[in-house]
């Protein structure tokens, strides 16, 4: 009898110690974690020039950049099929992601590459503070267009400005900046 009592006395003393205080609410906790990746980014000579940080969200793909020390304008950015980075022409990281074998460019009418991203601009500083969301390809491992396959993926940016129609790679001119997508 005495161990029924006890236990009753610990269930009520755990019981009262989670309530909630009078006025505030109780608030379920959903134990599942976002799924995201980073890449960090060099220029052609290594140099540590920013981020994108990616998150999967029921949109798509969030990706958030944050980068520097780029030359002013408009600029090519593009996931490309390879996460390897090596300098200086970052010729490493393949061609555009592309497992739908589509061309280039968003106004292209045969399709566009799963890897296509919307120009950036960079500011007059160097700077670039820009968020933007895809529902092109995914970060969650295993899943039809994954950006985590066997070799892996990278960010490019290029010295120009992307046209979204030219193929391969829409007229965006040299490889200066790479990301590989961890």
């Amino acid at each position: 009898m005495k161990k029924i009592l006890l236990i009753i006395a610990t269930i009520s003393l755990i019981a009262g110690c989670s309530a909630s205080k009078e006025g505030s609410e109780m608030k379920a906790v959903n134990g599942e974690k976002s799924v995201t990746a980073k890449a960090d980014f060099i220029n052609s000579e290594g140099k540590d020039i920013g981020t994108a940080n990616l998150t999967q969200t029921d949109q798509g793909v969030k990706i958030d950049l944050k980068l520097k020390d780029l030359s002013p304008g408009t600029h090519g950015i593009h996931i490309h099929e390879v996460g390897i980075c090596e300098k200086p022409k970052f010729e490493s990281a393949g061609a555009h992601f592309n497992p739908t074998q589509k061309q280039h460019g968003y106004n292209n009418p045969k399709g566009y590459h799963l890897g296509d991203l919307p120009n950036i601009q960079v500011e007059e500083d160097g700077t670039v503070d820009v968020e933007f969301t895809t529902k092109d390809f995914t970060i969650e491992k295993g899943a039809e267009h994954s950006l985590f396959d066997d070799n892996g993926s990278a960010f490019i940016i290029h010295a120009d400005k992307d046209d979204y129609i030219t193929d391969p790679s829409g007229n965006s001119g040299d490889r200066i900046a790479c990301g590989v997508i961890k």
